[in-house]
């Protein structure tokens, strides 16, 4: 057996020392500080209406490889010419500001879909900081990659709508090209990096009957929102909208809150996790209008006349409606009707629904048809729903679907995961708005120099080890190059600066045999906080012994969400060849079966003594070149997405994909909560067949392959406890690059595989290109035949019992 050539395994425990005495060793790894430290750090010391800190330190960001050394990173809109008095229009300034990044004509006549492919992206990543004033817009902001729009998280500022403005939206992340025939900048399920936070978009000064729309926010993975409010007109009319979103593949988006318009969101996207919403005073508050599967998690709707429409009946991929809609602690407060479907259901699935935990006040129809029967009464009173679901429902072997309208078994909720109030624990993105700019410290100023050729390493790890526990860390823009383990201790705060990069690579990395950490989150067994927001990791190329992060940190057990990533991906694909990471289309087109196109062992490795919130963490093989003119596919290889031997609490809302033997695999774990979980087969196979070309160890418990079974498993579960998968889209759409096989449901025979032991249960599961959408023990349970219900497949639950 080949042993784990990381810190972690020298110095891992035995079971046995988790006793009376572990609490002692738990006691010290948390209280360790950084050799600078005089005492941690507790709370922030920013002054009454001081600045938000992102705004006052020294920004020394740079973007490694990109020709331009003098290229601006982070730029103050104030520093362009907005005024910000609220009366002067800001738009060519901001617009100016945004564009700066691009550096390509605004005239270039291609310059729509092809500002993705031939452009090198990755160089041209920016803050686009407006601050804390009022700014008023008269037509569009366009977002463009890699871009973070960023208002003063202590005083969020107002974009303005001028009562002229022209334009879909106040903020566009895919505009429509004029006279275009329906092209739009961007191809809508590769639209990823960009992230708006801290702002307050106002739509009342235009007409009531205006089609105003604060966000059209159709996007992929790697996207954002974060503590925004859209303002509409409450009148008697009104056509705003808060979001609009007609495509995608998403995505994240949380703490967010329309007031008033025709629609507080009007969504559809393949897949989607939306947590802490709130609709006030809107006619419908949520327009759900096509959807594979979305997951609503925390979800509060007061005064709308629906609370949430779903567009339902198509069956075919022609036909596409809401596939699948799962919601989650939700509350609705005098809405006449709670959930209303366009069609009935006839007693045959046409868009599964799964409510759970929901508190209804003066609510009186809680589910019903547009224009036709109740379903699901109400009250003018109170009513709890503690379960209820329309699909095809399944228990244990037999592989019987049972259409369901009505109560179903509740997901598990193990104490730990769960608030005090009952609800399913979250926790925003960490901004440290109370922060001062004296309790931050920049890794370049302490000797770090990102320009992703000199090694870090030791630069990095000698930051952490001064300031761990007393000072947020703070990765200026770059790309850090590090060439072994760089240990992060308990009690750190890392934040990077417009997706600061760590790049892993040398020889340290190279045997897939003997894999080596690049970054060990935690001593095993160590309790405190640990918090990453904003950062890459990514490896050089070739890198097959590389486990990029392995998670050891467990929270304090007072403390929930302390020990976790926000906005924080795993990415194997890079620019600019030998300057990045060596995997792109140049040195590995389809097809190849090269060594050297190997990036990764794993991606993420959740120790048994550990626990994570993990919220928007995407773990990406590349499939395709983002920066090649034609975006042609590659064959670019990693292991494993996700390992979890975690006894949790662990929060899950995220995605691996691409990965060669799986993207979730959990073994001995307990205690988690995992939605929406998303996840695509690498489209090379079975050219080579799992586990090509990385090969099976039983260490880290492989799943075994055999002839009948050569494609990647999204999620495979093996002697695991009290798991709940509260939405997930498993998704296999080729074969060797062809797609034949989706028209008869073979691209793969089963994607989802749990063991005869394991204690989970399964909500709102959609498949595309599986025959069995379930197996036990690799044997076939759910048969997909029975679960069409659009481009996808989805049943709406299964419990063993």
């Amino acid at each position: 057996m080949p042993m784990r050539q990381s810190v972690a395994m020298h110095r891992r425990p035995p079971l046995a020392l988790l006793s009376a005495s572990a609490c002692l060793l738990l006691a010290s790894f948390a209280s360790a500080l950084g050799s600078s430290c005089p005492a941690p750090l507790t709370t922030g010391q920013a002054a009454p209406g001081e600045p938000y800190w992102l705004q006052s330190i020294k920004h020394q960001g740079t973007s490694a490889f990109n020709p331009n050394t003098t290229y601006q990173v982070f730029r103050n809109v104030q520093d362009f010419g907005a005024k910000g008095d609220g009366v002067t229009d800001d738009t060519a300034a901001i617009k100016f500001d945004v564009w700066s990044s691009c550096k390509v004509p605004f005239t270039e006549p291609t310059f729509q879909r092809r500002h993705v492919r031939g452009k090198s992206l990755w160089l041209w990543m920016s803050i686009v900081n407006l601050s804390y004033i009022s700014r008023l817009v008269s037509s569009a902001i366009n977002t463009y990659y890699y871009t973070q729009m960023i208002g003063d998280a202590r005083t969020p500022p107002t974009l303005l709508a001028s009562s002229n403005f022209t334009g879909l939206a106040v903020i566009d992340a895919d505009p429509y090209v004029p006279n275009g025939g329906g092209a739009q900048w961007f191809i809508n399920q590769d639209n990823f990096y960009r992230s708006v936070r801290n702002l307050v978009i106002d739509l009342r000064r235009m007409s009531p009957t205006a089609p105003a729309i604060g966000l059209h926010w159709q996007v992929s993975q790697a996207t954002s929102l974060i503590n925004v409010v859209v303002e509409m007109s409450q009148e008697n009319g009104t056509q705003h909208q808060g979001l609009f979103m007609e495509n995608g593949s998403g995505g994240f988006m949380g703490d967010i809150i329309f007031n008033g318009g025709k629609n507080g969101i009007s969504v559809g996207n393949q897949q989607f996790t939306v947590r802490n919403l709130t609709v006030n005073n809107a006619v419908v508050g949520i327009n759900a209008v096509w959807s594979w599967g979305w997951t609503y998690q925390r979800v509060f709707i007061n005064n709308c006349s629906v609370g949430f429409s779903m567009t339902t009946g198509g069956t075919t991929a022609a036909t596409q409606t809401a596939g699948s809609e799962a919601l989650i602690d939700v509350t609705v407060v005098d809405t006449p009707v709670f959930l209303q479907t366009t069609k009935p259901s006839n007693g045959t699935l046409a868009g599964s629904i799964v409510l759970n935990n929901v508190q209804l006040y003066n609510v009186p129809v809680a589910v019903g048809v547009e224009g036709g029967e109740v379903v699901l009464k109400g009250s003018t009173n109170s009513m709890y729903i503690a379960s209820w679901a329309q699909g095809n429902v399944y228990v244990g072997n037999d592989g019987l679907a049972r259409y369901t309208q009505g109560y179903i078994q509740p997901p598990q909720k193990p104490w730990n995961i769960i608030d005090s109030q009952g609800n399913i624990f979250g926790r925003g993105h960490p901004q440290y708005p109370d922060y001062s700019p004296d309790q931050i410290v920049s890794v370049k100023s302490c000797g770090a120099v990102g320009d992703g050729y000199t090694d870090d390493t030791a630069a990095l790890q000698n930051i952490f080890n001064m300031f761990a526990g007393c000072k947020l860390i703070f990765f200026d823009a770059g790309t850090y190059y590090i060439t072994d383990t760089l240990y992060i201790p308990a009690g750190s705060q890392i934040t990077g600066e417009a997706w600061s990069v760590i790049l892993g690579g040398g020889a340290n990395f190279q045997n897939q045999n003997s894999p080596r950490v690049m970054v060990q989150a935690g001593a095993p067994w160590s309790s405190g906080t640990l918090e990453v927001t904003d950062i890459i990791f990514s490896t050089r190329g070739p890198a097959p012994g590389t486990i990029l992060v392995e998670w050891n940190i467990q929270q304090p057990w007072n403390q929930q969400g302390v020990a976790g990533m926000w906005d924080t991906y795993f990415r194997y694909v890079r620019v600019l060849d030998s300057a990045g990471t060596n995997l792109q289309y140049s040195q590995c087109p389809v097809g190849n079966l090269s060594p050297e196109c190997q990036a990764a062992f794993m991606g993420l490795h959740l120790t048994q003594g550990s626990n994570v919130y993990l919220e928007g963490t995407w773990i990406w093989t590349a499939d395709h070149d983002l920066d090649d003119p034609e975006g042609r596919q590659t064959s670019i290889f990693t292991g494993r997405g996700i390992l979890s031997e975690s006894f949790g609490p662990v929060w899950m809302i995220g995605t691996a994909e691409h990965s060669a033997l799986y993207q979730y695999n959990l073994h001995a774990a307990q205690d988690h909560w995992i939605g929406l979980a998303q996840t695509e087969t690498p489209y090379y196979q079975p050219v080579p067949p799992a586990p090509q070309p990385y090969c099976n160890n039983s260490y880290y418990y492989d799943p075994v392959y055999n002839s009948s079974s050569p494609m990647a498993w999204a999620m495979y579960v093996q002697q695991s406890w009290d798991i709940t998968l509260f939405g997930a889209g498993f998704y296999s759409f080729f074969q060797n690059y062809t797609q034949g096989c989706l028209g008869n449901y073979t691209c793969q025979t089963g994607i989802l595989n749990i063991d005869d032991q394991s204690t989970i249960t399964l909500f709102s599961i959609s498949t595309v290109g599986t025959t069995y959408q379930l197996t036990i023990g690799q044997q076939g349970i759910i048969d997909e035949e029975y679960n069409r219900d659009g481009f996808q497949e989805t049943f709406t639950a299964w419990t063993r019992w």
